[in-house]
């Protein structure tokens, strides 16, 4: 039985060990023109992820960047655009190397969006319009997106006949 314990590996521990806004930008638009913002809104956001390994042993960030543009529904008003570079500093042991990048790029995100979330809603609200609250993210979609775009960059084109 002491046998079969030390033949299986041990399990994947993850520990948030922070949280920060590494950039952040909010330009309310709208206001600028000296307009009100009591327009139908139509949001469009893009979603990045980066990660890398920290200077001490096994810690990493991963970090979800944010691009939120907030448009009139009639005509091309910008009413608000968001930027904003989410970070989360991870300790984690007994991943094997192979399952690292995804994990470093599914589940730490994963864990971190409902913070991003809520400042996402805080800003959006305190930036003078309503609460912006984000659907959420499927980190395994995006993942996998990303992966087959940059096969198909690395693929060679073919021969022109």
């Amino acid at each position: 039985m002491a046998e079969e314990q030390a033949a299986q590996p041990a399990a994947p521990q993850m520990r948030v060990l922070g949280q920060y806004i590494r950039d952040m930008s909010f330009e309310n638009i709208v206001s600028q023109k000296g307009a009100a913002p009591d327009v139908q809104p139509d949001v469009q956001v893009q979603v990045n992820l980066d990660a890398k390994k920290r200077g001490q042993d096994n810690q990493y960030e991963s970090a979800i960047k944010l691009n939120v543009t907030s448009k009139a529904k009639e005509g091309d008003t910008v009413l608000f655009v968001l930027e904003i570079d989410y970070v989360g500093m991870f300790h984690i042991e007994n991943v094997p190397e192979d399952q690292l990048h995804p994990f470093l790029l599914i589940e730490c995100p994963r864990m971190i969006f409902p913070f991003l979330r809520r400042v996402v809603s805080d800003i959006t609200r305190d930036g003078g319009f309503p609460p912006l609250n984000l659907e959420n993210i499927d980190f395994v979609s995006l993942y996998r997106n990303e992966i087959a775009r940059r096969q198909k960059e690395a693929a060679p084109s073919e021969p022109i006949n």
